[in-house]
């Protein structure tokens, strides 16, 4: 299952998705987790030490051998250079599988040792000193989105990711690359405006989105939320003395979050599970390739110089079943 944690700066999306991993790797599902945030927080809220997390490798930096790898023998696509971040797959292409081990894998994942199991960590890299002027941030998820393209995940299979802050996932069509989407809203105005946006950007593309209310601390928190999001609130969390103590890197052990999180855990877990079922994989192909055209037409032919266009295998559709490319 693919799930993204989403909302305003803040809000406290890094640390719940980190829970939400912690809580996966606990009951000992096998997790990729990706920070895809300008701000890299994630590792360090899994527990490593900030000088670790800091010279994790950037998916960014490996983006040639990620386009080499996933072309595999596509005929369609002439070389890694004609690769966009939307290229999609077609026959020949070579796909990536959460529990197996490949070059990509090797390149930009490394292992993050839980409570009861470990996961595997990819990061897009900062937005650097030497980025300022010359790039967008969107440059640096586009690792992300391609790989995400090509990924085929099956049932009790989970990556899970933390998202850049605001509506900026919107600049690409990754917003759709998800079986859930949550969204971390505080109780304020601000807090709810990200979701919004969110629900009115997603309402044409099917995306399963749902609120959690973070920070709330009593009734009139809880009377707002429901409010201002209705049905889309699944689920609340409070004050946590185990966040807090993680937050100052010193986390008990997970078994100790207190019991109303980890229902809240397990309750964001059940939603997700839920989404299998609605998959549509022909609906997610043809966005992906809606996406892949849309870019194509505005800035990709230009910059690659090729007509992008003819990188769509018509024929090829993503799925459990699809075998990869040699």
């Amino acid at each position: 299952m693919k799930i993204a944690f989403v909302g305003k700066g803040g809000s406290g999306k890094t640390t719940l998705s980190s829970l939400f991993i912690r809580h996966l790797a606990a009951e000992g599902a096998p997790v990729v987790a990706v920070d895809a945030d300008i701000n890299q927080h994630l590792g360090a809220a899994l527990g490593l030490d900030e000088t670790v997390a800091a010279v994790l490798p950037a998916m960014g930096e490996h983006l040639r051998l990620i386009k080499d790898y996933l072309r595999g023998a596509n005929p369609r696509i002439a070389s890694a250079d004609t690769m966009i971040k939307t290229t999609p797959p077609g026959e020949g292409s070579r796909l990536l599988r959460v529990q197996e081990d490949n070059p990509v894998y090797d390149a930009c994942a490394r292992p993050v040792e839980l409570d009861g199991g470990a996961v595997r960590l990819m990061v897009t890299g900062p937005f650097t000193d030497a980025d300022l002027g010359v790039a967008c941030y969107h440059s640096k998820t586009g690792a992300v989105e391609l790989c995400l393209n090509h990924l085929v995940d099956g049932p009790g299979e989970y990556v899970v990711v933390d998202m850049t802050a605001g509506s900026d996932s919107f600049a690409s069509g990754m917003f759709t690359r998800f079986d859930m989407t949550f969204l971390v809203a505080e109780p304020t105005r601000k807090g709810v405006s990200v979701y919004r946006q969110y629900k009115e950007y997603a309402h044409d593309f099917g995306v399963a989105l749902k609120v959690v209310g973070n920070k709330v601390q009593g009734p009139d928190d809880l009377d707002f939320l429901r409010a201002e999001v209705g049905d889309d609130l699944l689920v609340t969390v409070g004050h946590s003395d185990w966040v807090r103590a993680m937050e100052k890197g010193h986390p008990p052990r997970f078994t100790a979050l207190e019991e109303s999180n980890r229902l809240a855990l397990r309750t964001l877990r059940e939603a997700a599970d839920a989404t299998y079922e609605r998959r549509d994989w022909e609906r997610y192909t043809r966005q992906m390739v809606q996406f892949h055209l849309k870019n194509a037409q505005s800035w990709g032919n230009e910059r690659t110089g090729a007509d992008l266009a003819a990188q769509v295998d018509p024929s090829f559709v993503l799925g459990e079943s699809v075998t990869a490319g040699a």
